[in-house]
């Protein structure tokens, strides 16, 4: 045990990560054992088994582990993370369904929650304003910018977190990435290197350090969302205009798709919840259906 060092995981892909000590160093570990839970972020005890290489032993407790799953496994995304910024764009045209899953999946980790509408130099922005109103009206947090010109303005809601960028391909993460850290593609080419993984450079997460207390993990683009480790109850939890409406249905197990005297429905005719949600969240809460 005295061999061991403590490491933060700033890079991970497929099996293989680094590890940055204590003193700057930075070691390419493997985990024990075929099965790996690490994820960027992650604090570890990692052995050296040669110069620069190392073993990790074990993970220790996370404050947050941002996942997505479906019915057979689940994908890792980042560890200890207190921030989750959903990148969407003007063009092309963002999913709404895989946006309200990102939004879930954050909200059932307890993290903050900032949605940036990318390429605002656009012309077609007003659509993608009104696009995201519904999502301004339930509470969360939309900042414009266009990253190509000046992404200083996302850095003040970036302080004093660890953040994780997710978005859809295309989105521009990759510019704003570049535009708050100009440092990043050499750092993304030396960890493409000493990983072995130069042909797939957008397909591993990466912590870079904005200062001393803010930090930001850049993950692959997502196509997909599962939110299979959600319940019910959970789901429509995470729709924060619901939140008043609950258990005020005449059905304690309403489903909020076909039954009579449903709280959340008659709201939603009544406009205070936006029609649009309302059947997103019946797309995802109900599939089939």
């Amino acid at each position: 045990m005295s061999d061991q060092r403590r490491g933060l995981v700033i890079a991970a892909h497929g099996r293989h990560y680094l590890a940055e000590l204590p003193g700057g160093e930075i070691m390419e570990c493997v985990p024990r054992g075929k099965k790996s839970e690490v994820a960027c972020g992650d604090t570890v005890e990692v052995a050296a088994t040669g110069s620069g290489q190392g073993v990790i032993e074990s993970i220790s407790p996370r404050s947050s582990l941002l996942y997505r799953s479906d019915a057979y496994k689940q994908k890792i995304i980042a560890a200890n993370v207190t921030q989750l910024v959903v990148v969407v764009a003007t063009e092309p045209s963002f999913n709404d369904e895989l946006l309200t899953r990102c939004l879930l999946a954050g909200q059932e980790q307890n993290l903050d929650i900032l949605i940036v509408l990318n390429k605002c130099d656009l012309p077609n922005v007003a659509a993608a304003r009104a696009q995201l109103a519904p999502y301004g009206a339930a509470g969360y947090r939309v900042l414009e910018l266009a990253a190509r010109q000046d992404a200083a303005p996302l850095l003040p809601y970036l302080h004093g977190h660890t953040s994780v960028l997710v978005g859809q391909s295309g989105m521009g993460k990759s510019t704003l990435i570049n535009a708050l850290i100009p440092e990043a593609k050499a750092a993304t080419r030396e960890i493409s290197t000493v990983l072995d993984s130069g042909k797939h450079t957008t397909t591993h997460a990466q912590l870079y350090h904005l200062d001393a207390h803010s930090h930001l993990i850049d993950c692959p683009g997502v196509q997909l969302f599962g939110l299979h480790h959600l319940d019910f109850a959970a789901l429509e939890k995470g729709f924060p205009e619901f939140r008043p409406y609950l258990g005020h249905c005449r059905f304690a197990n309403c489903s909020h798709s076909h039954e009579p005297d449903c709280a959340v429905r008659k709201a939603a005719e009544a406009g205070k919840i936006d029609a649009r949600r309302l059947k997103l969240f019946q797309q995802i809460a109900l599939p089939g259906q």
